[in-house]
């Protein structure tokens, strides 16, 4: 009797401490029950930022329950993510970084306040941000193949702007004179909006750029669109190639943002933010708006998404070695 009475309390124990965990983790069908947050590592006015601001009154409707964006930008995405690997996994702290600090910032910093591939749960990828070539009309290169040829004659002459250090338009360039086998002299500016200003008047004989700052000119002849760094061309410039396309095959250098969420967060509740998600993105009015950003939708699975910051890690450590960029 007295091993039958310490079976049966076995059992119960082990029943009682199955129905607490249960209950302790969120059921994907009762999930939202309150406000979430979304840590967005940008500030107020980009392109990430407003994608966000679109998708999220769709969250909203679709879940039935606020979705709160949550401006922490700083240390190149570095502040804002840090801040969701150390939220309770419970899927209410959600986190939209780019990149930069999901897959280059590891290689770029010393120190990371977290890890991309351990510390975080993919959730999905929002959007990919293509970026173009650009130079001034005076340049005497008027296509991709001329201005490498330039490049290659007068090693450490020419000067390329991008829109910051350690940005995705840095690592753009950088990948593009290692391919391409040049010397360049980088001038980084504090955003892509200035390098195109300076590459429009000829103060710096190239830049890589984002497509908002640059599109406008590049219609209107004032700049020359020498290539975009996508692996296809865009629809928006159908006459302008890829850098693939011309002369370095194999080079694909696309800005992304998505959204990620601490580590332990239930796989159900993964799963039902992602079906939200890919909802929304799905929606024709809200891609003809992002599409207005020049950023592409780009919606799929949390496994796509995951396997997407593996390879990108892998990829930018290689680049940033190469090259021999650092931040701190």
């Amino acid at each position: 009797m007295n091993t039958f009475a310490r079976a049966l309390a076995l059992m119960v124990a082990t029943t009682c401490l199955w129905t607490a965990n249960a209950r302790a983790q969120p059921v994907a069908a009762d999930f939202p029950t309150k406000p979430v947050h979304i840590v967005v590592t940008f500030p107020p006015g980009g392109s990430t930022d407003a994608v966000v601001r679109m998708l999220v009154p769709k969250l909203n409707e679709s879940l039935g329950q606020p979705f709160i964006v949550d401006n922490r930008p700083g240390a190149g995405g570095n502040l804002g993510l840090a801040l969701v690997a150390k939220a309770p996994a419970d899927g209410y702290t959600l986190g939209v970084g780019a990149a930069g600090a999901l897959a280059a910032n590891s290689s770029l910093y010393a120190q990371m306040p977290f890890d991309t591939l351990k510390d975080f749960k993919p959730v999905g990828m929002l959007a990919a941000i293509p970026f173009v070539i650009v130079g001034p009309p005076s340049n005497k290169a008027r296509n991709m193949h001329e201005l490498i040829d330039q490049a290659r004659a007068e090693p450490g002459k020419l000067t390329i702007g991008h829109g910051g250090n350690g940005t995705a338009m840095h690592l753009s360039a950088a990948l593009f004179a290692q391919m391409a086998g040049i010397r360049l002299v980088e001038v980084p500016y504090r955003g892509s909006g200035p390098a195109a200003l300076d590459a429009m008047s000829g103060q710096v004989a190239f830049a890589v750029v984002d497509l908002p700052s640059a599109l406008q000119q590049i219609k209107a002849g004032k700049l020359i669109g020498y290539a975009v760094t996508s692996p296809s061309r865009l629809p928006m410039l159908p006459d302008v190639p890829t850098v693939a396309e011309s002369g370095l095959a194999g080079y694909d250098s696309t800005g992304w943002f998505g959204v990620v969420a601490p580590v332990d967060t239930p796989a159900p509740v993964i799963a039902r933010l992602n079906q939200a998600i890919v909802a929304a993105l799905k929606d024709a009015p809200l891609q003809s708006s992002m599409r207005a950003l020049g950023v592409e939708p780009a919606p799929g699975t949390p496994q796509a998404f995951g396997d997407y910051i593996r390879s990108e890690t892998a990829k930018w450590a290689q680049v940033i070695k190469t090259a021999n960029i650092k931040l701190d």
